[in-house]
């Protein structure tokens, strides 16, 4: 299959991108041809495939039991509860059926996925974790999500081998910490922002293997800072003493400053540690990786967002270890998958698959849902070795000749990922909206289904305004309360409208001293979600000019090694231009830092 590089108009937004020579390779290697949409439509598509965040009450279709379910109500489809998903007691071949060349292949599979039962939610080896969705080796996690061999995890998102962490987004091997984002190795900390090895530290930036720091950024190996000033333990306590974060009015006058100390602050072109050839943001171990983001220890990797231990693989999310020849993949995979083509859910140990969902151990598959342990099968019916290489190259050629259509007119041949008006999600049920937000007329402008939230009748007992301003005021009758969030469903961050305070999270904010929340934790999530970085990178210039930055703001404390005159140094980064951040190169950012 012979294909030609060089830029292309996307079929979706018609914007031109480029197909690099190197991608030829990959693509001839896992027989696919070339994208026809542009990397940012590509993520975005499968994004709009993977809803965490939406719960709706439902029961399993097989024992009954009341089970939460990311399939709203009144769809087409049946949810088995994670115990029953999982049995014997029924067998997704049942469903199998012939191919019909008449048709287009989508349509065949969409109905065939609409018939076999789906996962209520995605649970592996968790308990106490009903109200929480993506796990894997969970323990007591409330509503949180993506969360990996993590206990005592409330109202969090990507967190990773942590122990009691609340309001916080992206942490690894992190204890006891809230309102942190993007962090790793952490101890009782609150508001730590891009930061390791840090401990008894509240409101840092961009700090390494700090204790006992305040309202600090760029610090490394230091204790007992306040505003980046060296104290002594008596100076820094008497300090931090005046700064009371259990009050509301405190909290919210302290993040302020934060903020603008943040903006003051030096910002590396991208958070890329240890790796070679490779291009990104929160990337670690990697190398010859281009635009991939929150993921390490990747290999010839290019477009992976939210994946570790990847190798020759392209257009990945939420992939995990062990995975080779990935390609327009979410969801899940590991355990030394390969040749995984089209996959919006792979369970584990996938070989040689197309277009598949849900399946695991198995391989040689096409267009099939949920099978375990089976191979050479086509619409979950079973073929033999030599029928089912037969009929792939004439299913291929059938999806090119009677492509899908769209509702907008979009063709989808073979090499496309799923039409987005087939997932079984709205947009904003999706993580497409936390990356790509869109109001309700452009989602369906653009082919995307929209869901209006639901009117839940809440009787709100307390509203938001009424709620106690310090933590020491809250006593346990606050439980019972059913607490009006102060966004009120006017914003566009799927609010709940009302949230209540469980047990466990009440003790928390004893313990850190922290205020009561005022916003529901969707509200709470988005507000989180708008300090990390984008998806997507800009080609840019370093901003240090010689003995400061460029904007006069920050004064560099030593000569780097352009002198006096502006760094020549060019970058990708995730940092826009006409973003206010102070943007260094890796060496005139180590020159001040490190």
């Amino acid at each position: 299959m012979k294909q030609e590089f060089g830029t292309r108009n996307c079929k979706n937004c018609n914007q031109k991108f480029t197909i690099e020579p190197d991608d030829f390779g990959f693509y001839e290697k896992i027989n696919v041809p070339a994208p026809t949409w542009c990397p940012e439509c590509r993520i975005q598509r499968r994004l709009a495939f993977r809803n965490e965040r939406s719960l709706y009450k439902n029961k399993c279709g097989l024992c009954g039991k009341n089970t939460l379910s990311i399939h709203s109500p009144g769809g087409p489809f049946v949810d088995y509860c994670v115990g029953c998903w999982y049995s014997d007691a029924w067998d997704p071949m049942e469903y199998g059926r012939d191919y019909d060349f008449s048709r287009p292949f989508f349509e065949q599979y969409h109905e065939l996925y609409k018939a076999v039962p789906q996962q209520a939610l995605y649970h592996k080896f968790s308990t106490d974790s009903s109200f929480a969705n993506f796990l894997e080796g969970a323990k007591n996690t409330y509503l949180s999500y993506s969360a990996l061999y993590s206990e005592n995890v409330f109202y969090s998102k990507n967190i990773d081998a942590c122990f009691w962490i609340a309001d916080s987004f992206d942490l690894v091997n992190s204890r006891q910490c809230f309102g942190s984002i993007s962090s790793q190795n952490l101890f009782n900390c609150k508001f730590a922002y891009f930061s390791k090895e840090c401990v008894d530290s509240s409101f840092v930036y961009d700090c390494i293997n700090c204790t006992n720091c305040f309202l600090c950024t760029n610090l490394r190996g230091k204790k007992y800072c306040f505003k980046n000033r060296q104290l002594s333990k008596d100076e820094y306590e008497k300090e931090v003493a005046a700064y009371a974060t259990g009050s509301l009015n405190n909290l919210q006058r302290i993040l302020g400053e934060f903020e603008n100390i943040v903006k003051g602050s030096l910002h590396k072109y991208g958070r890329i540690v240890n790796c070679i050839n490779s291009t990104g943001d929160d990337l670690r171990n990697s190398k010859n990786s281009e635009n991939s983001f929150s993921a390490y220890d990747l290999e010839n990797v290019k477009y992976a967002f939210r994946s570790l231990k990847l190798k020759d693989s392209m257009d990945v999310i939420n992939a995990g270890s062990g995975m080779e020849l990935a390609y327009e993949f979410i969801n899940g995979g590991g355990n030394n998958s390969r040749l995984v083509r089209f996959c919006s859910y792979g369970i584990e140990a996938l070989n040689d698959v197309y277009y598949v969902d849900s399946c695991a151990s198995a391989g040689s598959l096409f267009g099939c849902v949920g099978l375990r342990n089976k191979e050479y099968c086509i619409l979950n019916k079973q073929y033999s070795k030599e029928e089912y290489e037969k009929m792939i190259p004439s299913i291929i050629a059938h999806m090119n000749d009677m492509p899908y259509v769209d509702k907008k007119g979009r063709t989808y041949k073979y090499g496309e990922f799923f039409p987005p008006e087939l997932s079984p999600f709205a947009y904003n049920e999706t993580i497409a909206q936390e990356y790509f937000p869109l109001t309700k007329e452009e989602a369906i402008g653009r082919g995307y289904r929209w869901r209006d939230p639901d009117t839940k009748g809440y009787k709100i007992t307390k509203t938001s305004e009424d709620l106690p301003d310090h933590i020491e005021d809250a006593d346990d009758g606050i439980l019972k309360e059913i607490i009006g969030c102060a966004h009120n469903q006017t914003c566009n961050e799927q609010c709940t409208a009302a949230f209540k305070i469980i047990p466990d999270e009440l003790q928390f904010y004893r313990k850190m001293n922290l205020p009561l929340p005022r916003l529901c934790p969707n509200c709470r999530h988005y507000q989180r979600l708008k300090k990390r970085n984008p998806l997507k990178l800009w080609h840019r210039k370093c901003q240090c000019a010689g003995v400061g930055s460029e904007n006069g703001i920050y004064q560099n404390s030593i000569t780097h090694q352009h002198g006096e005159v502006r760094c020549p140094n060019e970058f990708e980064t995730p940092y826009a231009p006409d973003r206010s951040e102070i943007v260094y190169c890796e060496t005139c950012y180590n020159s001040e830092v490190a």
